[in-house]
């Protein structure tokens, strides 16, 4: 194919609510060595894409312009030194910034097939979250078979991954959730216990299963302590967002008593050679997952990419269980 001389992009000048993202018509920059121009099936929304749009996530030096962090998608075009794709290849991507887009620029190390087993759309729902998962529940928290997990954010779509994946690793599930509908999506997903946490007191019913090795926490606060409370000895607790306030005050000596380890990540600003490694070892453990039907991207909705102020406001209201997804 001809190579675009343009694509569109979604841009959010100045920061704010959904009201100031805008979708441009953007010149298409040449391919660099190793990377690869993928003709968009679908985009994932993501919580981060939420708060570039409000100015608190500014992009990696070099980062396309635009937001967005994953796709599916057709290879349209590749650079020199691409070594592993071809035109044509179905693939699903990480990328730095400019996911929200008909054609999007991906290294290539950060691309992998789309799993066969779900519709190409579906695949857009995969990258950011399974990359997050894999990096901060599997290497950073170092979940074993056997121990438990609890995940913050259960219907969320990290939260629906984590489930997935921790059970597929052979852990037990607890998972917490904002309403009793969102509870029985956890539980279909595998969660061995779902809490409501506006109904219960989670830190109470994480004692009486028994506590947990590692928690998967994105909301920070009050959370922070409690965690810490219902972790057994040498537990792992990893940070991945906080919604409820980065600023704590925790008890050391129940940390130093436990032997805990508290830490934390994020994704996006990691080098493309450490986004590769990590694609590798999904592409080894991750995808054989999808394809025996132990893991599936939970998509909430899809929007059309010119509407994608309602996808927004959609994940601004938090109605959403799952990914949103963006259609060119």
């Amino acid at each position: 194919m001809s190579y675009p001389a343009t694509h569109r992009i979604v841009t959010a000048q100045p920061p704010g609510g959904p009201e100031v993202l805008a979708v441009e018509n953007e010149k298409l920059r040449p391919l660099k060595s190793g990377e690869v121009l993928i003709r968009t099936a679908a985009c994932g929304i993501n919580r981060p894409d939420q708060i570039e749009r409000l100015g608190f996530y500014p992009a990696p030096p070099g980062s396309p312009k635009g937001l967005g962090l994953e796709c599916s998608g057709h290879i349209a075009a590749i650079g020199s030194a691409v070594e592993f794709w071809r035109e044509g290849d179905a693939v699903c991507a990480l990328v730095p910034g400019g996911g929200y887009s008909d054609y999007v620029i991906a290294p290539q190390g950060s691309v992998l097939a789309a799993p066969q087993s779900i519709p190409l759309d579906e695949a857009a729902g995969l990258p950011e979250t399974v990359f997050t998962v894999w990096a901060n529940v599997f290497e950073a928290g170092a979940l074993l078979q056997g121990e438990t997990i609890l995940v913050h954010g259960g219907a969320s779509g990290i939260g629906t991954t984590a489930i997935q994946m921790a059970k597929a690793a052979g852990a037990t599930v607890i998972a917490t959730a904002g309403s009793e509908e969102r509870c029985e999506l956890c539980r279909l997903l595998g969660a061995d216990l779902a809490i409501n946490y506006k109904l219960d007191d989670f830190e109470q019913r994480v004692r009486e299963a028994g506590g947990a090795d590692v928690v998967l926490d994105m909301v920070g606060g009050e959370y922070v302590q409690k965690n810490i409370n219902v972790m057994r000895e040498k537990g792992r607790m990893v940070s991945i967002a906080f919604l409820s306030g980065s600023r704590v005050e925790v008890d050391l000596l129940l940390v130093m008593l436990k032997k805990l380890t508290l830490t934390g990540s994020t994704l996006r600003a990691r080098p493309e050679a450490e986004k590769a490694r990590l694609a590798a070892a999904i592409r080894e453990t991750v995808w054989p997952w999808i394809e025996t039907g132990k893991l599936r991207p939970v998509i909430d909705s899809r929007f059309d990419l010119d509407d994608v102020r309602s996808a927004h406001e959609r994940l601004d209201q938090g109605a959403q269980a799952g990914k949103i997804l963006l259609i060119p």
